[in-house]
């Protein structure tokens, strides 16, 4: 599928705005939403190989696509995890077989993926994985615990890092299974309730769940070679997306502390100013990586930038409102659920930023050994 415009995509963006105008904001629909970006052929722009029902795109393309779906203010994405990092993981260590069974399913919007690394005694520290997985004929049996699974209360099928081998210690015995999650008794999704009264993240158990020997990517006890590879594609397009959405951010903010005359205050006039030409900074930091393969440094410098500099802009949020920024929008008496509003789930949301994708500390302990080349932080027994 060539990329292009074309009289059914003009048909396709009729059909996008109507379905904007009944849909915006609703989590319900965005499925709906994966399915009509698929049929369009909207998924799978970046991916290295074409022929799955996705159409190729050039890089430039790609960050055309991407800025133009931030600044529509489209919904989010219910499939960037498949479409982003299991995709090209399976392009570049799946088998024919594989690529051929869960590719097209990605493309057409029709199966969601959520990722299993994380655990509660093996967070940033991911070589520390305990979920076992147990080879029974045709099939591992899985049993563990996953933690701050994003979207795993929507998702179809998990990528899951596991412990092939309990003798190994560390990353070795690893290996890296794709599980379904349509496995009542034996997969739990329990969500995790934020600060901001929603539940994006969820905790995941496995209770004797039953994965495919076949749909091991790479081979057994490979999984950590695998996982790290996968971790290569967090960065890229979506970053330049990620930073339209920051703009729009930073342009409210600065809208309301006008209408709310706190711009009088030099102080708070300086930290706009610093968040803006910031911003500029992080973009063009952002395009002169993009595409590159050779800096180990670039998505943890990339990651330090952005998760602080948007804590920042929660901050000032709040700050631009001054003391109308501790009223809800509702009246928030028991035992009705609070309801807070776009500046007041900006400011706690972004709390969580220095901390999920690899905490500040494991961003810079990356930078520190991979790329200014210090010794390496002790992580006991190998």
């Amino acid at each position: 599928m060539e990329f292009g415009f074309t009289e059914e995509d003009e048909a396709f963006r009729s059909e996008a705005r109507d379905w904007l105008a009944a849909h915006v904001g609703s989590t319900v629909h965005r499925r709906t939403w994966e399915r009509t970006l698929g049929r369009a052929g909207w998924i799978g722009l970046g991916w290295p190989e074409p022929g799955y029902g996705n159409r190729t795109a050039g890089l430039t393309q790609q960050v055309v696509w991407a800025e133009e779906y931030a600044r529509s203010k489209a919904p989010p994405r219910s499939g960037h995890i498949g479409e982003n990092l299991l995709a090209p993981t399976l392009v570049a260590h799946g088998t024919d077989r594989q690529k051929s069974r869960f590719l097209p399913p990605i493309a057409a919007g029709e199966e969601l993926w959520c990722q299993g690394y994380s655990e509660p005694d093996a967070g940033s520290d991911l070589a520390a994985v305990r979920t076992a997985a147990v080879r029974e004929g045709a099939y591992y049996r899985i049993s563990g615990q996953k933690i701050w699974t994003s979207l795993a209360h929507e998702a179809d099928w998990c990528f899951v890092l596991a412990r092939t081998d309990p003798a190994a210690r560390r990353h070795r015995g690893l290996s890296f299974l794709l599980v379904p999650m349509d496995q009542p008794g034996r997969v739990e999704v329990r969500p995790i309730r934020q600060l901001t009264g929603t539940s994006d993240f969820n905790e995941v158990f496995f209770d004797g769940a039953r994965a495919r020997v076949e749909h091991v990517v790479g081979e057994e006890g490979q999984g950590w070679r695998v996982a790290m590879s996968l971790l290569g594609f967090e960065r890229g397009v979506s970053t330049l997306a990620q930073q339209i959405g920051f703009a729009a951010e930073l342009a409210g903010i600065v809208e309301t502390a006008i209408e709310s005359a706190a711009v009088r205050d030099p102080v708070l006039r300086a930290r706009l100013v610093r968040q803006w030409a910031e911003l500029r900074t992080m973009r063009w930091n952002a395009l002169r990586t993009l595409g590159g393969t050779g800096d180990p440094g670039a998505p943890s410098v990339a990651k330090l930038l952005w998760a602080n500099w948007h804590q920042r802009l929660g901050e000032l949020a709040v700050q631009a409102r001054g003391a109308g920024a501790a009223v809800g929008p509702a009246d928030w008496s028991a035992p009705s659920p609070y309801e807070i509003d776009a500046d007041q789930h900006l400011f706690l949301f972004s709390r969580a930023d220095t901390v999920y994708g690899g905490s500040d500390q494991i961003q810079r302990t990356i930078i520190a050994e991979r790329v200014l080349g210090l010794p390496g932080e002790p992580k006991g027994a190998v």
